[in-house]
């Protein structure tokens, strides 16, 4: 297998990206990816101090990288709102939109406007703000969107009949559901943006098991220390690092010949580990009956609707 890694990233002078949930985990080596290979990076993320931060410890890094915080919570659609209006406001291009940012298997909570938190953050948030700019994509040349999905999604399912968890919660299957929306979402907007011959390449991309904060975060909202360190334990010999981690996203996002309705994760032992490759989503656990469903749903509970005439 090619060991694809960051100094393979091609060029990326004179283009824009933004990257949600780039102060931290994937999204931080993400952005650090892009903007060393010459990229200007929009840090979209939830706290702006954090982001901030980041944005110092990149910079002591590559002192010429153009890097720009943003707020985005993805759990307000008002905020989702608010950040497509000022980047509107100073952009007139988007050549990358990576949707990165995540939450898992976290207690039951939910989004501003009372959608189950990691559904509401990990799709709907996304599918809002892919909607919201997608005519900046359209009207920049070679634009690219990447979804970041999960190996989760192989036990995920939409639950069209009770989607926002309402009778009766599992933190897991509700993680689950929301990364194979992600898929569903990544599938149907390839579709509709191949029907209509919009030159937009629509990919989607997982990490592998990589040592992300994010399975810490669950533990910590529910204040179980002994499940934070405990996660910590096995990630120390399980996981692979994060920066790791971020390179099928990386790989997916400038790959010049990446596939149009593509995945790429790790390569290595059980689709965990390893440098990027092309790989696929369980296939039983995708149709376009349901991509449809799910689109029009996206389209109802966000008010939002594109690409649907």
């Amino acid at each position: 297998m090619t060991k694809w890694t960051y100094s393979d990233i091609p060029s990326q002078e004179g283009r824009v990206a933004i990257v949600t949930g780039a102060n931290s985990g994937l999204g931080y080596f993400t952005a650090r990816g892009l903007a060393e290979k010459g990229c200007e990076v929009i840090m979209a993320c939830r706290n702006t101090d954090k982001g901030e931060v980041a944005r110092a410890a990149l910079l002591e890094q590559e002192p010429a990288a153009r890097l720009k915080v943003m707020e985005l919570d993805l759990s307000d659609l008002g905020s989702v709102h608010h950040f497509a209006d000022a980047f509107r406001s100073s952009y007139k291009n988007l050549d990358l939109l990576i949707n990165n940012a995540g939450l898992m298997a976290i207690p039951l909570r939910r989004t501003v406007q009372g959608f189950e938190m990691q559904f509401g953050v990990n799709h709907l948030g996304h599918f809002a703000l892919t909607a919201l700019l997608f005519d900046l994509l359209k009207a920049t040349e070679r634009s690219r969107i990447v979804n970041v999905s999960s190996a989760a999604h192989k036990m995920g399912e939409i639950r069209f009949d009770d989607i926002n968890w309402e009778k009766g919660y599992s933190k897991w299957r509700a993680y689950g559901m929301s990364k194979l929306a992600n898929i569903h979402f990544t599938h149907e907007l390839a579709d509709k943006v191949a029907a209509r011959g919009i030159d937009i390449r629509v990919v989607a991309a997982h990490p592998g098991y990589s040592d992300s904060k994010l399975i810490e975060k669950g533990p910590e909202m529910n204040g179980q220390q002994l499940m934070v360190r405990a996660g910590r334990f096995v990630n120390s010999f399980v996981a692979q690092r994060t920066e790791m981690g971020a390179l099928p996203q990386l790989f997916a996002a400038t790959l010049p010949d990446a596939v149009h309705r593509g995945y790429y994760g790790p390569g290595g032992f059980g689709g965990m580990r390893g440098y990027p490759q092309r790989t696929y989503p369980l296939r039983r656990k995708v149709s376009k009956d349901v991509q449809e469903r799910l689109w029009a749903l996206s389209e109802k509970m966000t008010g939002l609707s594109f690409l649907s005439k």
